[in-house]
């Protein structure tokens, strides 16, 4: 945990004192953003032995396939509820596979919902949300699973969206109440692409807005630059958040092919022939290998179906498939808060 005191300011300029490589480093807050593009054997690099991930998500409910048969010790899954669905085929999905067996801890909450669908955005008023969130996500919190609030995206009105939708969330819940009552969270859900100085001043915004809340940051990348500003982005900000008690986990947008890559393609960890990249290696704990990530050669391989309802994109304007389920007072962002670690 760390203070409410903690201010915007003081992160950026405790950030701006970091100068150190990321190569050759592990920490078991990293994890992976799995975007099923390429061919199925690029999947092979993330879970390699020794990798430093220990968790990941594909803003899905449900593990994708290729990593179905890890156990949540080995590669723990975390389910997202993209976007909105009329029922509760969210909550029906994780409660079905815990019954199962699989020991799911914690959920994502919606994908960008402040964000427009043509730039990867769930695209949900914050009253929607809220009726969703009261069906599908609140009651795991009953369960003990631990909730990420939303991610809302990296511009100036993704705070201002998360209040009203609990202040949304406290009035569905305190309808037919005498007492208020609000909606539960364990963790704030971050996105960022941009500069280091902005992250930093973003994570800071959140501090300031959710004093003494975990933060995950599940994606960022430092979009459409050249490629030394890239690496190095990409290295002081994985030394941040590795140092940085506040930041729970993380996981970088980049998993993929340098030519699938919509948000620049020197974000990629694997260049046009799937090999690891610099940032690639650096983020499984290794060291650089030198690879361009637009060298190789891009071939065009057939879609891997990993889905069958919606046709979404992630933030920044990267699409693929995700699978079936995806899809007025303003307060409350601390009432409803869990005192606990994630």
């Amino acid at each position: 945990m760390f203070s409410s005191s903690i201010s915007a300011a003081l992160l950026l300029a405790t950030a701006l004192n970091t100068h150190g490589t990321a190569a050759q480093t592990s920490s078991p807050k990293r994890g992976l953003v799995y975007v099923p593009v390429g061919p199925a054997h690029d999947d092979d690099n993330w879970d390699r032995a020794g990798s430093p991930l220990t968790w990941y998500y594909n803003y899905k409910y449900e593990p994708s396939s290729v990593y179905a048969d890890k156990t949540q010790e080995q590669f723990e899954f975390v389910p997202m509820l993209w976007g909105p669905t009329a029922g509760t085929e969210f909550y029906d999905s994780v409660t079905a596979q815990i019954k199962a067996g699989r020991n799911i801890t914690r959920v994502l909450g919606f994908n960008e919902p402040d964000g427009p669908t043509q730039y990867g955005g769930s695209n949900m008023l914050p009253s929607l949300a809220a009726q969703v969130w009261v069906k599908n996500i609140e009651p795991l919190g009953k369960l003990g699973i631990k909730l990420g609030l939303p991610g809302t995206t990296g511009g100036w009105g993704g705070v201002p969206w998360l209040n009203q939708f609990l202040g949304n969330c406290s009035e569905i819940l305190s309808k037919d109440s005498s007492t208020k009552k609000n909606c539960t969270y364990d963790f704030v859900n971050i996105h960022w692409y941009g500069n280091f100085e902005g992250l930093a001043s973003h994570l800071g915004t959140y501090a300031a807005a959710f004093p003494n809340v975990t933060q995950w940051v599940t994606e960022y990348a430092l979009d459409h630059s050249d490629l030394r500003s890239t690496q190095q982005f990409f290295n002081m900000s994985m030394e941040y958040f590795d140092r940085l008690d506040s930041v729970a986990r993380y996981s970088y947008f980049g998993s993929f092919r340098s030519q699938y890559s919509n948000v620049g393609p020197n974000v990629a960890m694997l260049n046009n022939d799937g090999n690891l990249t610099d940032i690639g290696s650096w983020y499984l704990g290794g060291r650089a290998t030198g690879i361009d990530p637009q060298s190789g050669t891009k071939v065009n391989f057939a879609s891997r179906p990993v889905g069958s309802s919606l046709l979404a994109a992630i933030a920044a304007g990267f699409s693929f498939w995700v699978s079936s389920g995806c899809c007025g007072s303003v307060g409350g962002n601390i009432a409803g808060r869990r005192a606990s670690r994630v």
